[in-house]
């Protein structure tokens, strides 16, 4: 065997090993949840835990004792449920008509600049919104509500409002994927524009839609800091759009800092139902996801037309003409069109409000007291968010170090190793499928319990570090795989037909032709460690403290901090301020990797006259020098 074949090999099976690590962090997950959890369910009892509409922990409830305490959670599968519904209802709606405006009605010159603002709204962080929800939103609704506006509405709101960036994008995705033979017959067999869009196009995108709206539905599912910000947290039935409701994320999240041995083993057991319903989500969204748009064959319409019609599908479709003569006398297409146009109008608004509310809020905080951020921090002195920004700077620099390689080594193996399909394969895909699903406050869970123990036995940044670098593996596989799916196959074959083996090939030309695109997948995974608060409030800690001086030391990042400081209401002026920093900062990394996720695809359009240069550029890529032109 060559030397090159050797290190061929060498490099596959460390590919082949970053892989695994994504197999066995789902085992992990899911080996220390159900251990944690079967302890608690057998002292509680699996129908009472699931079914039971009582919570009313005891902290000094321990295994093998008589348990003081009542432990059901079926009135938080409820709220989280309806929760749910409230936000599909709204973001789901708006998301879905936004989409169509995008695709069908939007004037060219307005709709790069209206889909950046809307993909924005996906980049504000959780904790954001949340607070939001308690300056703005709660105070609006208390003017009609007989609380202080925190319930169902509420939630659903805010809900509502974060999903609605994925149904837009995913919804718009499939609508223009539709050929544009369907849009054209339909203009050629009389109908107008805009029949043509509800009628035709948008019943063609049915399955992206679909999958679109399940999978807000996960997202709405798994959040947690924004929900327990507004929803009021009273554990009972959501009996009204005012009432005070709790999910289950909210409920780790306000009674773990306190609980007992078999409170806590409750709690966990409560992320194991949330991560059983999110799996079930994603799932769904699978299964709905592989179905594509196909032309219906002649044979199969004459085998429905001669099939024989019975009296119940006479009658049914009776009712479906009957409908479809109804809506088109009211012209529902161009009322349809209407909603389309507002629901554009009104999604722009949102983020403007959203925005626009707290920097006019927080940013005369900042001028007028600019040692919040650098001031130096002084036990029992005057806030200063330095700390957090500190410790926010040791989390992300420390977990892209972690996920990174792995990330990028794993989607080599995926894109470049495995052009055959095997059960290896399928397994690896269904890890970082499952990983992209569970909640963040489930990964806080498995910290918790795995590396917050294994570290320092409390809270520590190492501990936060590993536990988001998990969270963040599919996230950075995905975007680098599809990096490198973009690189043209020529590169590759010129490279071999160099001599190059198939390490060297990957190292010095594919990698390089899709780094625009990694780097891209890095930034925006920056921001989603600084968005990112529940992984981290029982890993790293939640107190604002001094500057840590190493990785044992707990810490506050950013978000963190955020909720802190907006949750007793003594600091609200330096919550605005905090929100203002950290919006500058996640709109800041979207917009670089929205410039570079451009640059890409500039880079990679090709052109005739570039592809004279190839085989040099690959000459130069194998001999490590730099070449004057790109492909």
């Amino acid at each position: 065997m060559t030397a090159n074949k050797i290190i061929d090999k060498i490099g596959k099976v460390l590919f082949a090993s970053a892989a695994v690590v994504c197999t066995i962090a789902v085992v992990a997950i899911f080996a220390f949840l159900i251990a944690k959890s079967v302890p608690a369910l057998k002292e509680i009892g699996f129908f009472n835990f699931l079914f039971g509409d009582k919570w009313m922990p005891d902290k000094d409830d321990v295994y093998g004792g008589a348990a003081a305490g009542s432990y059901g959670i079926f009135t938080m599968i409820v709220g989280t449920l309806s929760a749910t519904v409230g936000a599909l209802i709204i973001g789901g709606t708006l998301g879905y008509f936004t989409a169509i405006f995008l695709a069908f009605y939007c004037p060219k010159f307005l709709k790069k600049p209206l889909s950046s603002v809307i993909n924005l709204l996906a980049g504000i962080p959780s904790v954001v919104y949340g607070f939001f929800g308690i300056v703005f939103l709660l105070p609006l609704l208390s003017n009609v509500a007989p609380n202080n506006g925190s319930g169902l509405l509420a939630t659903s709101l805010i809900l509502g409002i974060m999903i609605l960036p994925t149904v837009v994008s995913l919804s718009r995705t499939s609508l223009e994927a539709v050929p544009k033979s369907y849009y054209e017959g339909s203009l050629a067999m009389g109908a107008t524009h805009s029949e043509t869009v509800f009628h035709i196009m948008s019943p063609a995108a049915r399955s992206g839609i679909t999958a679109s709206l399940v999978l807000g539905i996960g997202r709405a599912l798994g959040e947690t800091m924004a929900v327990v910000m507004v929803a009021g947290n009273s554990v009972t039935y959501p009996d009204g759009l005012f009432s005070s409701f709790r999910v289950l994320t909210a409920n780790i999240v306000l009674e773990m800092g306190y609980a007992g041995e078999l409170q806590e083993g409750a709690l966990i057991a409560t992320g194991a139902v949330l991560l059983v319903f999110i799996l079930f989500v994603n799932l769904v969204f699978n299964l709905v996801s592989k179905r594509v748009v196909k032309s219906v064959t002649s044979k199969k319409i004459a085998k429905r037309e001669n099939g024989k019609n019975n009296r119940l599908t006479v009658f049914f479709k009776r009712i479906k003409y009957g409908y479809g003569a109804f809506m088109h006398k009211i012209h529902s297409a161009d009322v349809a069109k209407a909603f389309a146009i507002a629901a554009g109008i009104i999604a722009t608004a949102v983020l403007v409000l959203v925005v626009g509310f707290i920097f006019v809020k927080g940013f005369p905080e900042l001028v007028r007291n600019p040692e919040l951020i650098y001031g130096k921090y002084e036990f029992g002195g005057k806030v200063t968010i330095l700390p957090a920004i500190v410790t926010t700077l040791y989390t992300v620099v420390l977990s892209l170090l972690i996920s990174v390689p792995v990330g990028i080594m794993t989607a080599i193996f995926l894109n470049e190793y495995t052009k055959k399909r095997n059960f290896f394969i399928k397994i690896i895909r269904t890890a970082i499928n499952v990983l992209s699903g569970v909640p963040s406050i489930v990964y806080g869970l498995f910290g918790m319990i795995t590396f917050k123990q294994w570290f320092t036995g409390t809270s520590s940044i190492i501990a936060g570090v590993f536990t988001v670098s998990i969270m963040l593996l599919p996230t950075i596989v995905s975007s680098t795989e599809e990096s490198l799916k973009s690189v043209p196959d020529m590169l590759r074959e010129g490279s071999f037909a160099m001599g190059a083996g198939k390490l060297r090939t990957i190292l010095k030309v594919v990698l390089p032709s899709a780094m625009p695109g990694i780097i891209s997948a890095v930034i925006l995974t920056m921001g989603r460690v600084i968005s990112e608060s529940a992984p981290f409030l029982y890993t790293m800690g939640s107190v604002i403290g001094g500057i840590p001086k190493g990785v044992t030391d707990s810490g506050a990042t950013l978000a963190v901090a955020l909720y802190q400081l907006s949750g007793e209401g003594w600091y609200m002026n330096e919550a605005y301020a905090t929100a203002v920093v950290l919006i500058v900062i996640v709109l800041v990394l979207n917009l670089l990797a929205e410039l570079i996720g451009g640059k890409l695809s500039r880079k990679l359009g090709g052109t005739t006259s570039a592809n004279q240069s190839l085989f040099s550029k690959i000459r130069g890529k194998i001999n490590g020098k730099k070449t004057a032109k790109n492909v």
